[in-house]
């Protein structure tokens, strides 16, 4: 192994460096001394006979050369953990690991209960949910960090000859205002009086808003004249304000039912309008499914899909590691060059 100008040790610890941006911070995400870790960056580049951070700035800047042994000291990383958790599988679905990706509103409202109802049966696998945006989220699963995902945007073009994407459920996102509205006892408004709002919102570059945009677009409403009241950057706090009487919002119906069923949210029909969106489940077909992932496939999502749509028999248990597949660029690269979403 001489041949190895590196380590498994020295790859964590560029990445922690990377992801933390401070030799200091990654010292401390990995419990050891700053010296240590400045040590064993610099036996790293004599290995490697090349700069892997610039010292110029107060960040820690990979140099090109640092960015490209990032890239696939990921990949190394990732394929030992999957080795790891294969070898695991051998035994059987006692302990394990489950790893699941959501964007932010099926990640928050609707895999908490799924989750729920998994650990009832496999209460030995330790369950992790990561929540980002669509595109990281995206990434991860094409990536073998996560198992699979569940997501409300459209996956990155990029990724579409990489994974497999299934139709999974209907999203409906409903009007809402809070019980001092003037509008409140109304059983439905015409499209017209949605010009009279003053609206909640996400982010415009948001997958929700966007989705919402499309929608009222395609029914006749133009969404520049609505007015905007304020813009935030959670749905949490979407519904904080709407239950203080600021303004009305569109919200998944997964993420308001305690409030309607408390009466502190109300639920207004728009006539000749209903909003929907398309939830997709996303796997990688050329990594390792453990049997916690097998299990959770066939028992749990068939359980809360809509229409039919996926029933588990869709996938084949268990594939074989591909020793082809074709590298990936590790997500947080291209996290960099574009704008997060909330979705």
């Amino acid at each position: 192994m001489s041949d190895i100008p590196f380590s498994l040790d020295q790859l964590r610890i560029l990445k922690a460096i990377a992801a933390e941006g401070s030799f200091k911070r990654a010292a401390d995400t990995l419990y050891v001394s700053q010296p240590a870790i400045s040590l064993q960056v610099q036996n790293l580049e004599r290995q490697m006979n090349v700069p892997l951070f610039d010292r110029g700035g107060r960040k820690a800047q990979l140099t090109e050369a640092g960015q490209l042994l990032l890239t696939y000291g990921e990949k190394i990383l990732s394929l030992c953990q999957e080795t790891r958790r294969a070898i695991e599988d051998l035994q059987n679905l006692q302990g394990g690991t489950l790893l699941i990706g959501a964007s932010q509103t099926t990640g928050t409202y609707l895999l908490p209960r799924m989750l729920g109802l998994f650990r009832q049966k496999y209460s030995d696998v330790s369950v992790q949910l990561q929540v980002h945006s669509t595109r990281r989220t995206s990434w991860s699963v094409a990536n073998g960090q996560v198992d699979l995902a569940i997501i409300g945007g459209e996956v990155p073009t990029e990724l579409h000859d990489t994974l497999q994407i299934f139709p999974y459920a209907e999203d409906e996102l409903a009007l809402i205002m809070g019980s001092t509205h003037p509008m409140v006892k109304e059983d439905a408004i015409p499209k017209e009086d949605l010009y009279k709002l003053n609206f909640i919102t996400l982010d415009s570059q948001s997958t929700i808003r966007k989705v919402i945009d499309q929608v009222l677009t395609r029914s006749g409403i133009n969404p520049k004249r609505l007015n905007i009241e304020m813009e935030l950057n959670s749905i949490e706090a979407i519904k904080n304000a709407v239950q203080s009487g600021l303004g009305v919002a569109f919200a998944s119906v997964s993420a308001i039912e305690k409030e309607l069923q408390m009466g502190t949210l109300y639920r207004i029909n728009i006539e000749e309008v209903i909003v929907k969106r398309r939830l997709s489940l996303i796997i990688n077909p050329n990594r390792y499914r453990s049997k916690a992932a097998e299990a959770f496939i066939q028992e749990i999502l068939p359980q809360f899909c809509t229409n039919g749509w996926f029933t588990g028999s869709e996938l084949t248990p268990h594939p074989a590691p591909s020793p082809r597949q074709r590298p990936i660029p590790i997500a947080e690269k291209l996290e960099n060059s574009s704008p997060p979403e909330i979705s």
